[in-house]
């Protein structure tokens, strides 16, 4: 049987919508982390920020901080050695199917820098004593790890911090103010057999991230494309047993073919791609840096043209700018606080005069920090 297939342009309405985007839903900050399963996190403000504008209206940054400051929402390298913003639970999940791949992948870096073995158990022996009665700055601890002949120098620090997050010791968790504190990783959130937790992962991801492909998904996940794409497999077409808890997204997964790819899509947003609300224009949309909708896919082409990507990533320092989109389609960068005589945004050629306007009257309207 022939897979439906959808225009580019109903495929970004239809990922906007699956992101929370657009229209924006009722949901809390946890609430919103918990249905995306992990957000990229690597620049603090911008996932703040990131959950924020997905989260139901009036949402502040102290309200998502809030939620870190609870322990419902953590800060780990769960996937592609990269920090995401998550749940306890799905830090753990997240680990269980990526942390031993990562920690081999670091092998050498360890070695160059010269944290072996002995090193590294002597620095989570400390850390565990230093945990033990609540949360601490990492300035705070590289200060312990000092005073016990523990390298620290250069970005020894850093990397011992990722290494010991990696072997379950600690995360990032409550705020002091605006930075964020490490605390001891929670004992009460284990994860499932990697097999199920990789199939409720796989359409936790196509139902806040589709139409998406698989290998999109193993690139997400850092993971191989085989795994990947047995679990995608076994949940296509399957609907989740009545005994699944909710955070399982109990979403039927279809293919669709956009643009000659097959892609996923949830049964929900198959009958949205048949419905009125999808040949309305979204309008513009603006998220922060390092945002998912951008860089939560292998493959960003259906968003965003080359011209439009060299905008948001100029350099080569991985370093992603909040992007504009329009109707799903990026066309350029924004910014919170341009200098005096400065556009707050850079569009890319042949944006009509009217979509410039609208950009314009977005930007005032930020209400994000």
């Amino acid at each position: 049987m022939s897979s439906m297939a959808l225009s580019p342009d109903v495929a970004r309405r239809l990922r906007l919508r699956a992101q929370g985007l657009v229209p924006r839903g009722g949901l809390s900050p946890v609430e919103v982390v918990r249905r995306m399963v992990a957000l990229q996190g690597q620049d603090l403000p911008s996932v703040l920020r990131a959950v924020a504008v997905r989260s139901r209206t009036g949402t502040t940054l102290d309200d998502v901080r809030a939620a870190f400051d609870a322990g419902e929402l953590v800060r780990g390298w769960t996937q592609r050695g990269t920090l995401f913003a998550t749940t306890p639970r799905d830090l753990a999940a997240l680990m269980s199917l990526t942390a031993e791949r990562v920690r081999r992948t670091s092998r050498k870096l360890r070695a160059d820098e010269g944290l072996s073995d002995d090193v590294v158990r002597r620095a989570a022996a400390v850390a565990r004593e230093a945990l033990a009665d609540g949360a601490v700055s990492r300035a705070t601890l590289t200060d312990l790890w000092r005073q016990e002949g523990v390298p620290t120098d250069g970005q020894r620090g850093y990397h011992l911090v990722s290494l010991l997050a990696l072997d379950g010791v600690l995360h990032w968790g409550p705020f002091a103010g605006t930075q964020q504190l490490i605390v001891a990783a929670r004992a009460d959130t284990p994860p499932g057999e990697p097999v199920d937790e990789l199939r409720r992962i796989a359409r936790a991801y196509v139902a806040t991230r589709g139409p998406a492909t698989a290998d999109d998904l193993a690139w997400w996940l850092g993971l191989p494309k085989t795994p990947v794409r047995q679990a995608v497999a076994d949940v296509l077409g399957a609907r989740v047993p009545a005994t699944a808890p909710v955070a399982a997204h109990g979403a039927v997964l279809h293919e669709v073919e956009v643009d000659g790819t097959r892609m996923l899509v949830t049964g929900d947003a198959l009958r949205e791609a048949t419905g009125e609300q999808a040949k309305d224009a979204a309008g513009v949309t603006l998220v922060p840096g390092f945002d998912e909708i951008v860089l939560g896919y292998q493959d960003r082409g259906l968003v965003a043209s080359p011209e439009a990507m060299r905008t948001v990533v100029p350099f080569t320092n991985g370093v992603f700018r909040p992007a504009v989109l329009l109707d799903g389609r990026l066309i350029g960068t924004w910014r919170r606080a341009p200098k005096k005589g400065e556009s707050p945004f850079e569009l890319i050629a042949g944006v009509r005069a009217r979509d410039r306007e609208a950009v314009e009257r977005a930007v005032a309207a930020w209400e994000h920090g």
